[in-house]
């Protein structure tokens, strides 16, 4: 699906005409003629690119630029009159990703807006799958094994590798008991000689670093068999 642009312009002339041009390429467009009316769009409305003049009644361009941008980082195309190049630096270091200058080729805007909107597609994705959480949760308990770290109510608990690979373990498998073998063969790069108590006492650190931020009891002892968790 094509994206949704803003378009605060007070000339309708030019207003309607890249309204046009542009939804003939199939982008939805959102027609503002001031800058408060633009802000108002914006936050009325998904928006993901704005084209934006300069010389506009209400609040300016230079104004709306830094809103936008503080509402939502979307993509700022400026079409405008003004051709100093000092204009030009001071709005791209404000927050303007593109800037065209009045008169302009429609086919040149329509590039423009084609470009912006892949980069910052391309950003996006980027953002998101760096920042996928791939955290595992138990109640109040949160493992995330991206980053080795676990937080019981919000509070980080400082884990051994051994006890994080065991809670790693139980918490994948909630419905489970495990052996204390299967537990060592997890948790250890090593053969299991039958030591019940290494085990006991690494699930006995776990449980009271877990009472430190919490009144359950969360690993059962399964007599014969092993533990799990405690629903």
């Amino acid at each position: 699906m094509k994206a949704n642009i803003l378009i605060i312009e007070d000339d309708n002339l030019i207003n309607d005409m890249i309204k046009e041009a542009l939804e003939l390429s199939e982008y939805t467009c959102i027609q503002a003629f001031s800058g408060t009316e633009g802000i108002l769009q914006l936050k009325a409305n998904p928006v993901d690119l704005c084209i934006l003049d300069l010389m506009l009644p209400g609040k300016n361009g230079e104004e709306v630029i830094k809103d936008i941008k503080a509402y939502k980082n979307i993509p700022v195309i400026i079409v405008s009159a003004k051709d100093g190049i000092d204009s030009k630096i001071g709005l791209l270091r404000s927050g303007a990703d593109d800037y065209l200058t009045k008169p302009f080729d429609i086919r040149e805007l329509e590039v423009r807006v084609e470009v912006s909107l892949r980069k910052y597609n391309t950003a996006q994705e980027t953002f998101t799958a760096s920042n996928t959480d791939n955290s595992i949760i138990f109640k109040e308990i949160k493992l995330n094994p991206d980053d080795f770290t676990v937080r019981v109510n919000e509070n980080l608990l400082e884990l051994t590798k051994h006890e994080f690979r065991i809670l790693e373990l139980l918490m994948k498998n909630p419905d489970r008991a495990f052996s204390k073998q299967a537990i060592y063969d997890f948790a250890w790069d090593d053969i299991y000689v039958g030591e019940d108590n290494t085990i006991n006492v690494h699930v006995s650190n776990i449980r009271k670093k877990i009472k430190k931020y919490s009144d359950v009891d969360y690993i059962d002892t399964v007599w014969g068999i092993g533990f799990k968790l405690k629903k």
